[in-house]
């Protein structure tokens, strides 16, 4: 049976899975990051939609307990159901002394300020100005004002709100979402008491009169042990993985060449790595035509843009490579045939021989070396990109003429000077979302420099300062172009990487052409995990028996992969740390990757930091089941 027709989760324990991550990560940075007091637990508790009272918190939190992680957190939301508007109205009704529907401000100020999580004067002040509508002195807990809801369903829709605003937060989050976590904790800053706050503490004030306090110097005198609900107790399991590669110093610096070479077929095609706001990688990909069986000599490699000589092209060290699938009849159908695997400097290549019909080329970097940069302090100027002739007319600065040259190298995919509408439209979607109809096309061809029916490098130039023209200087649609293309405010190329496809094949001509990105990173993952799994052997993680790790290791790259058998979802925290010279595509050394059940997930790929130096790369796997 494969992973695919396995059975999977259902979708209520997707969906509270989900409420966990999204309440647990409103309040840290990472899952990996502990609990690490009553205070914080309580903040998560609420975040997930709960009113812990202080007797539910000293239930979890007892005085041998140093912190609780995220597994425990599950397990306690499984445990502590969502606060009923009818447990809340019985809490008000034993405040209600006179039992006519109505608190005073005196009544609960006394309930609030002596007993349970004791509040402030002045916060029970805001409170009750807050609920106390019609402003007569009196909090109506059935009714508020004309809107006819009872102040207990508008603590409890308070609590169900936190709720939905951490899922919200979570699916606006791409990096969350991919669930894949680091290891750096973050203490929130403290917050005034909230009306989910408040609940709680209206039914411990309620039910709990005077409960023993527990204070900071007691949590700190008892920390040294962990205590966790004996519901969530789970072995863990592990496996360590240690390889040391040697540095490409040490390597064959050339690949020999195919005998008759030079007489042989050439087709190029340029393209780019651009990086994302949610940290992937996207390109084109493209569709390769073999006529007849022949011999094949294919490379990729990024290019630099020579058209700026004081500019280094920074990206010509990141790793790239191409990865050939045959074409089934749908893109589900496609399966591996063969990967650019050798390396010469800054090429990577791939000989061999291929047989008549048609193949995807999937272009491929890693993201150890293609990674988002800290922002520039905002003191730092932008470049400007438009200025005032001596007639007063508007014209492109020196730079951004640069800039937007570098960039009709990327989007000229066939390198012949020209853009045919194609490429342009390629541009267009990456820059703007929409294409240029054939219409528009005319239009420009009217209006800027075109040779053949496709645009020149000036009429790209006149094209851009027309845009400028229409906004008056107005730089601000010009940034969202340069930007989209991995520009960044100095007008440097830092979040995109160009390369550029060679085929070479003997005694026929090939034909390649670009395609959408629609389906693209499924394709390219599906051809990543093959290449991976039919290439090196499976481990198991000792005491799991059906989680299995497989590490790829190439001449120049280390990838791993997470094969989960199991129907339930698992967690495994990996650990890089006694790595040496290493770059992980992750950027960080200890991260967790979450894979769901019946399904296999990337790890991670690892490349040397210095490529002379020899490194080691030294993993720990652990392993805990998720819900």
């Amino acid at each position: 049976m494969s992973f695919q027709e396995s059975p999977r989760p259902s979708d209520e324990e997707e969906a509270f899975y989900m409420q966990c991550r999204a309440a647990y990560l409103a309040v840290f940075r990472s899952s990996l990051t502990n609990i690490a007091s009553k205070q914080q637990l309580c903040r998560v508790l609420q975040q997930a939609g709960r009113n812990p009272s202080h007797a539910t918190l000293n239930k979890y939190w007892t005085p041998r307990t140093s912190k609780l992680n995220f597994d425990d957190f599950c397990e306690i939301l499984k445990c502590e159901k969502k606060t009923e508007e009818t447990e809340l109205m019985r809490a008000f009704k034993k405040m209600d002394v006179n039992s006519d529907g109505y608190i005073t401000h005196s009544e609960l100020e006394k309930a609030l300020t002596t007993r349970g999580d004791k509040m402030t004067t002045e916060e029970v002040n805001t409170i009750f100005s807050l609920a106390d509508i019609n402003k007569d002195g009196k909090l109506d807990y059935s009714e508020v004002s004309l809107n006819k809801y009872g102040f207990c369903r508008l603590l409890v829709s308070t609590a169900e709100q936190c709720q939905i605003a951490a899922l919200e937060r979570l699916e606006a989050d791409a990096k969350l979402k991919r669930q894949n976590f680091g290891s750096q904790s973050y203490s929130p800053p403290k917050s005034s008491m909230s009306s989910a706050s408040l609940s709680s503490a209206v039914q411990v004030a309620a039910t709990h009169p005077q409960p023993p306090e527990t204070s900071d110097e007691t949590l700190k005198k008892d920390s040294r042990s962990s205590s966790r609900p004996s519901s969530a107790r789970s072995r863990r399991s592990s496996l360590s993985n240690s390889i040391t590669m040697t540095s490409s110093s040490t390597k064959a610096s050339k690949i020999p060449e195919p005998s008759g070479f030079q007489e042989w077929h050439h087709s190029k095609m340029k393209g780019c790595f651009f990086l994302e706001d949610d940290g992937s990688i996207s390109s084109l990909q493209y569709q390769l035509h073999v006529p007849q069986t022949t011999n094949i000599y294919l490379t990729i490699q990024p290019f630099s843009l020579s058209l700026r000589p004081d500019k280094c092209s920074s990206w010509m060290t990141v790793d790239t490579a191409l990865f050939i699938m045959s074409a089934g009849e749908t893109k589900e159908d496609s399966t591996l045939v063969h990967f650019t695997e050798s390396k010469d400097k800054e090429t990577y290549v791939w000989k061999g021989e291929l047989n008549a019909g048609t193949y995807y080329l999937l272009p491929f970097t890693s993201g150890c070396r293609l990674k988002k940069r800290s922002k520039k302090s905002l003191s730092n100027k932008p470049v400007d990109l438009v200025y005032r002739t001596d007639t007063g007319e508007l014209d492109l600065t020196r730079d951004l003429r640069f800039a937007l040259s570098d960039i009709f190298e990327v989007i000229d995919m066939d390198g012949n000077g020209l853009l045919s509408l194609e490429e342009y439209n390629f541009f267009e979607l990456r820059t703007s979302g929409e294409k240029c109809d054939k219409d528009a096309w005319a239009v420009c061809k009217e209006n800027f420099d075109m040779r053949k029916n496709q645009l020149t490098r000036q009429g790209f130039m006149e094209l851009n300062l027309m845009e400028a023209t229409e906004k008056d200087g107005d730089p601000a649609d010009l940034w969202v172009t340069l930007e989209a293309m991995g520009y960044n405010r100095m007008l440097e190329l830092v979040e995109a990487c160009p390369f550029q496809i060679d085929v070479h094949c003997e005694g026929t001509q090939l034909s390649i052409q670009p395609l959408s990105m629609d389906s693209g990173p499924k394709l390219l993952n599906q051809a990543l995990q093959k290449s991976i799994t039919a290439r090196t052997g499976a481990k198991a993680l000792r005491g799991q028996d059906n989680v299995f790790i497989y590490t790829y290791r190439g001449e120049h790259r280390i990838t791993s992969l997470i094969a989960n058998k199991t129907n339930q979802r698992v967690t495994v925290h990996v650990n890089n740390e006694q790595s040496r010279n290493c770059s992980s595509s992750r950027g960080m050394s200890v991260f967790a990757v979450e894979v769901p059940a019946r399904t296999k997930m990337v790890c991670q790929h690892v490349l040397p930091i210095n490529e002379k130096q020899d490194w080691t790369y030294n993993c720990a796997y652990s392993c805990s089941p998720s819900l």
